[in-house]
This record gives structure tokens, sequence and C-alpha cells, in this order.
């Protein structure tokens, strides 16, 4: 068909245009009002449908909590003859001195007529001790709600009476009781047995009921009930496939309804959380109900539906189509000029214009764009000007950096060198004094004798601060790679250093993980505390083990360290108020080697609460294990 006379051109009168374009408004708005009352339609049906749906789950939650309160009447009946049962419980406990490993829970049972059993849970939520052999060593904490609620009757002062239930062992009904120990350390219960429910029909009632709502909705194909421990109610020989498993174990689990719909097989599965629980129990009666719904209905009729209102959207469609080609044509022709004009543009061309077109619109997009590719050209020249001086001053930053870094790096040399140099001429000039020193001890009187061994004692402790700023040097310097290391082993060598103070360890060999500077911190600890004791007192050096690491304690019979000392003498340069106390690098290397070995430090009292009693250091280090292959 040749439509080219009477699209719209150039040189088309205006009326010939203002028909096009009616006609497309008229078709566009006939399209619109079927897809309109389409859709008016269809959410119709679904708002009835869901509403059906709707109603059916609010039938069912009311039905099942009716069934459930009567139920409860009927569980009631049997709390006077399960709390006097519990008479002769608490006479037996005390007459086995509390000791329910001494109770004859046998005989108890008999006393009763057999007509209950008997439990002791312990206050870790486990049965211990019961008539009923299946149930001994069940654990309620398992089930975190259920051990939360005995845990408060354990430490209560009542009786309280549960509903009837299954037992998670076998499944058969029971009653339970609930009674504290007059101690409060076991929790009795008292089970009646199942033969003793006969007439008790659990579920029965509720199937019944389920069955009887299924005529309160064409679409519900079934329904299934599903108690708290995501059991059928009802049908013991159904068998649950792992998707209702999980559906079921989520609704339980978050307490909450979901829906479920499968396309597929044109079903959608509505999974009801009925929230029956009751503070006066200890069971959670809550249920899971699960409504299968078939959509095919629906879908039938909302197909029917669609292709209805389609015919006249076609019909629709069909006129724009003629219709809007022409007006396309004529609209998109100017814009597809621009469009190329861009392109070209945005290849780099920026001396190209964009060409004239017919209308006052696209004339001012023209000017516009021109006067952007104009301000774009003088932006890239400016752009290409800074981009030239930033690359000057990041070659005079590097130049400057790399200067930096050199003279950095020949400073560190430098002091480094000094350090060595120090360390070594002052070590070698204390080695001299400190002979002088003590030539002088031996040859003077004993009135002179004590000013000499304050000269000795000033120069062992120059030594010391030398070797502490040596030793905290080669933690920075080295940073050597943990290894398993022997801590029994270096806890002796350094015992070995002191054979005139009365040391007391009893070890054993233990790895953990260190380096070679491990005796350091024995070094340092020993160290301090002969010397706070001046050789009056005994240290003991104490290992425990702590699973994953060990605790290590140096204890000392001195003076003690403050409360207030506590906390800040592993500072550096931080050193205590006593006349011996050093210049306080000796237990800041302690905690840098401990904390680098992944531990911790800390100071105590060697017996609580009395400082003067002597001071106690322990700290703790991971353990490594005995095969190197691990």
């Amino acid at each position: 068909m040749d439509v080219s006379g009477i699209l719209p051109g150039k040189n088309s009168s205006f009326n010939k245009n203002l028909l096009i374009c009616v006609l497309f408004i008229i078709v566009f708005v006939i399209a619109l009002l079927s897809s309109i009352s389409y859709i008016e339609v269809q959410n119709e049906l679904i708002d009835k449908n869901q509403i059906l749906k709707d109603e059916t789950a609010i039938s069912v939650t009311q039905w099942i909590t009716l069934v459930d309160q009567g139920l409860k009447m009927y569980d009631d009946t049997l709390n006077l003859e399960m709390k006097e049962g519990f008479k002769g419980f608490v006479d037996e406990y005390e007459r086995a001195g509390r000791d329910p490993g001494q109770m004859d829970l046998a005989a108890l049972k008999e006393g009763l007529d057999g007509t209950m059993d008997l439990y002791v849970i312990n206050s870790a939520g486990v049965i211990e001790y019961s008539t009923y052999a299946p149930e001994v060593g069940l654990d309620f904490k398992k089930v975190p709600y259920f051990y939360e609620y005995i845990t408060g009757l354990r430490k209560g002062h009542t009786i309280s009476t549960d509903r009837v239930v299954r037992e998670q062992s076998t499944g058969a009904i029971r009653k339970y009781a609930y009674m504290p120990s007059p101690d409060h350390r076991y929790l009795f219960e008292l089970g009646l047995v199942s033969e003793q429910l006969k007439d008790r029909k659990l579920g029965l009632s509720y199937v019944q009921t389920a069955e009887s709502l299924k005529n309160l909705n064409p679409d519900l194909e079934s329904i299934r009930i599903f108690d708290t421990m995501g059991k059928v109610v009802g049908n013991k020989s159904y068998v649950m496939d792992p998707v209702q498993k999980t559906r079921v174990k989520k609704a339980l689990d978050g307490r909450e309804s979901t829906v479920y719909p499968d396309p597929e097989q044109k079903k959608e599965y509505h999974y009801l959380y009925i929230d029956l629980r009751d503070p006066d129990y200890a069971s959670d009666m809550s249920m899971v109900v699960e409504l299968t719904y078939t959509t095919s209905p629906m879908e039938k009729k909302l197909v029917g539906l669609f292709f209805s209102h389609l015919t006249i959207a076609l019909l629709a469609i069909l006129g724009s189509v003629l219709v809007s080609y022409g007006v396309v044509s004529y609209i998109s022709r100017p814009v597809s000029e621009v469009v190329e004009d861009i392109d070209r543009i945005a290849r780099g061309d920026l001396d190209h214009q964009i060409r004239h077109t017919s209308g006052i619109e696209f004339r001012r997009l023209e000017d516009s764009i021109n006067a952007m590719v104009v301000s774009l050209k003088e932006n890239i020249k400016r752009a290409e000007e800074s981009e030239d001086a930033l690359k000057k001053t990041n070659e005079n930053l590097e130049e400057i950096i790399d200067h930096r870094t050199a003279a950095l790096t020949k400073a560190n040399e430098e002091a480094n060198l000094y350090l060595d140099i120090m360390s070594h001429d002052i070590n070698n000039a204390n080695t001299v004094a400190l002979g002088y020193a003590q030539m002088l001890i031996m040859r003077l009187a004993e009135k002179e004798k004590y000013q000499a061994n304050r000269i000795a004692q000033s120069i062992m402790r120059s030594s010391e601060i030398i070797q502490n700023v040596a030793t905290i040097r080669l933690i920075h310097q080295k940073n050597l790679p943990l290894e398993r290391v022997d801590l029994d082993t270096g806890i002796r060598k350094e015992i070995d250093h002191h054979p005139d103070v009365a040391i007391h360890y009893e070890g054993k060999k233990v790895l953990v993980w260190a380096d070679e500077l491990l005796s350091e911190v024995f070094s340092n600890l020993i160290g301090n505390a002969v010397k706070f004791m001046d050789g009056q007192g005994e240290v003991f050096v104490r290992v425990e083990d702590e699973g994953e690491k060990v605790r290590v304690s140096v204890e000392d019979t001195g003076p003690g360290i403050s409360d207030e000392m506590k906390g800040v003498i592993f500072t550096r340069f931080k050193k205590g108020t006593n006349k011996r106390s050093g210049k306080g690098l000796g237990l800041y290397i302690v905690r840098s080697l401990v904390e680098k070995y992944g531990g911790m430090v800390w100071a105590e009292d060697r017996v609580p609460g009395n400082p003067g009693l002597g001071a106690a250091v322990r700290f703790t280090l991971r353990k490594a294990p005995d095969d190197p292959r691990e």
C-alpha cells in the first residue's frame, strides 16, 4: 500500500498535519481505555480471590484457637492430681540428702500407682535421672525458649503444670508438671503416662476442624497442620518432603506466615503461623497450617479476560501504527540530523557545526550545542595547560621526596652507628669501671666500702639501661618471626642465672609461640623481683594451662606494687616510687615482647588485697602445637 500521499512532509498543510495528530490521539485513547479496563477487571478478580484467602486464613486461625482453648480446659482438669504427686518427690529428695543419685525413683512411681514417670533435670537443662529410660540424657538447651522457661521455674518457688504434648523421644502424648527442688539445684518433673490420656485424642480435633474448613474456599485443595516440632498433626504416616520441612521450619523459627507461589504446578502454598503461646505453660502449642491453593481457575479467568480485551487493543494499535509512521518520520528527521552532527563532534571534530533545521525549538537546540562546543574547546585548552603545569609540579615533588628519603635513610644509618658506638664504648668503659670498683671494695676499709658499693651499683644500673635500649632497638629492627619455643627450658635457664636466690618453680614442657627474645621477659621480671626484695625474700614462677594459651606468673615477697602504679608501670619511662626503681624500660620491654607474641601482661598483688605482701606479674602466651607440621 502506498501511503506516501497521506504522510506529512515539509510543505504539508496545517489541516493535514492536524488530522493525522487527531487520528493518532483517538486511536491511542481507545487502546489506553481498553488497557485500563482490563487492568481494573483483573485487579478486581485478584482482590476478590485474595480477600477470600484472607478470610479462609482468619477462619482457620479462629477455629484452631477455639479448639486449643477446649483442649486446654481438658488438660487443666489433671492439674490437681499432678500437683499432689510432688509431695513424695520432695520428701524422697530430702531423705537422699539432696543427692538425686540416691533417690529411689522407681519406688516413688509405684507410690503413684504407676500413673506418672519422674524426671530430675539439672541446671544445664539435661535430664539426669528418670523412671522413663528413653528420655535420660535429653538436653533441653537444644530448644532455647523451653530451656529458658524451665530455668525460670527452677529458680522460682511454685509448681507449674504443662499442656498435654508429644514427648520428643517417642512422640507419645504426655502431660507434664514441674517443681523446683528446695535448694533450686534441680527441677523435678512429673509426666502422666500415655495410658492415662486415652480419652485425650491429641490432634484429632484439629484435623476434623481443618477438613470442615476446606469448604470455605473452592480453590483450597488441602490443609495440613504441623506442631512446634515440625511434625504433622493427626497423620503419623505422612512423609514430608525436604522443601516442605524447610518451609515449616522457617515459619516456626521466624514465627510468621509465608506464601510460596509455584507457577509451574499452578499451586500456591500458604504457611500460616498460629501463635498459641501461653506464659502459664512451658510448652508452646503454636502451629503452622499449610494451605494449598490451586491457581488454575484464576488463571483461566485472567486468560479469557486478557483475550477479550486484546482484540480491542489490537484494533486500536493497528490504526495507531498506520498513523504513527508518518508522524514519527516527520518528527524524527531533524532529530536524526542533530544526532549525526553530535556524533561527529563527539568523535573529535570540534570545528563541525550543527546543521540548520526547521522549527524554532530545533534552532534553539542548534545554537545551544554550537555554544557548548565552543566552551568545550576552551575548557580542553585550559585542561591541557593545567596538565602540563601538573606534570612539572609532580616531577619537582618526586625530586623533593627522593632527596628527603635519602637524607632520612642517611640520618637513620648515622643514628644506628652512633648507638652502636655508644653501646660498645660505654659498655667497655662500664666494664673497666666496674672492675676498679670491685678492686676498691676488696681493699677499702669497712667504712669506705659503702661508697664503693654505690659506685658499683650505679655502673651496673648504667649497663642495664644500655642493655634495655639495645633490646628495644632489636625488637623494632629485626622483627623476628615467631617460632615454637620450649617455655620450660627458657624459665630454667634464667633461674640458673640467680643461684643465690630462693626461686620456686615446678613446671613441665610447654611449647609456645615466641622468638629468641623470650628470655628477656624472664630476665627483667626475675631481675626486678630480686632487686626489690634486696636478697631477703622468695620468688615463685608458675605456669598454668588455659586451653589454647598458658598463663605465666612471677611472684615475689618484696614490698609489692601500689594500686595507683599497677596500670602504668608497663609504660615506657614510667618508673616506680621505690628507691630501687629503674628507668622504666624493663617492664616496657616485657609488655612489648608479650604483646608481640599475641599475649597480654598485667600486675596484681601476690596476696589479693594486701599490696605490702609482695607483687605478682602475670602474662599470657599462645600455645604452639607439638607437631611442627601443624
